[in-house]
């Protein structure tokens, strides 16, 4: 019995202390992704939703985002991209149909990049969709 006893304290110790360690891992993880990406430049390209409106996805991922992307060249740090699937509201429209997302290091180096690829990145948006992006340029800080 007591053999028992002490086995049963040693497996719940043990899997105190493997879950604590996840724990602790998780969120070392998450604090070391807000450092990295703290101060980074956030290009947000929003494509509102509308009726009657199209978006081909398979096309703005597969060929839109990653030629810009390759504008961007070292100054990139990540690309997103995001499909709409409902409204935060019940009952209400989709917002946006996708949301395209650029994290750089230097806002100037963005500009300077993207300014003599404006005119390649108009052409093909007709490609992908019939609606008007607003864009929202942010800083990240957290």
């Amino acid at each position: 019995m007591k053999f028992k006893l002490i086995l049963s304290f040693l497996v719940l110790n043990t899997c105190f202390v493997a879950f604590s360690q996840q724990k602790h891992a998780e969120k070392s993880h998450h604090h070391n992704m807000t450092v990295t990406e703290k101060g980074l430049i956030k290009v947000s390209v929003m494509y509102p939703y509308a009726e009657g409106k199209h978006f081909d996805m398979a096309y703005y991922e597969s060929k839109h985002m990653p030629m810009v992307a390759g504008y961007l060249g070292s100054n990139l740090v990540k690309y997103t991209i995001e499909k709409g699937v409902a409204s935060g509201i019940p009952d209400q429209p989709l917002p946006f149909m996708a949301i395209g997302t650029f994290y750089v290091k230097s806002l100037d180096e963005y500009k300077a990049a993207i300014a003599p690829n404006r005119d390649a990145i108009r052409v093909d948006i007709p490609k992908y969709t019939d609606i008007v992006p607003v864009i929202l340029v942010s800083e990240v800080v957290r």
